[in-house]
């Protein structure tokens, strides 16, 4: 469930409040007891960033950190042809 942001217009009173997307917003400010609370924008509470938050947090022990592995650097596979028919200069 997310947690929303509120402000009263009347007093100034700030306020979070864990509801479901579903639920209607609060109205009623728990401060002035006036009827002026309205939902602030804020920014969302996580960020995913690094090398990969599936790759770092959710694997077990010995499968961590595969995109740090080297990759294979072979490079004598010769890239396959742009159509395959032979009649243009890529697959000469």
């Amino acid at each position: 469930m997310p947690i929303y942001a509120y402000q009263c217009s009347s007093c100034g009173h700030e306020m979070e409040a864990l509801q479901k997307m579903s639920d209607a917003p609060l109205a009623d400010c728990p401060s002035c007891h006036t009827a002026n609370l309205s939902k602030k924008i804020t920014a969302a509470a996580f960020r995913l960033g690094g090398g990969g938050w599936y790759e770092t947090d959710f694997k077990s022990d010995n499968k961590k950190n595969l995109a740090t592995k080297e990759t294979s650097t072979d490079t004598s596979a010769a890239p396959a042809p742009a159509c395959g028919t032979g009649a243009c200069p890529a697959c000469q």
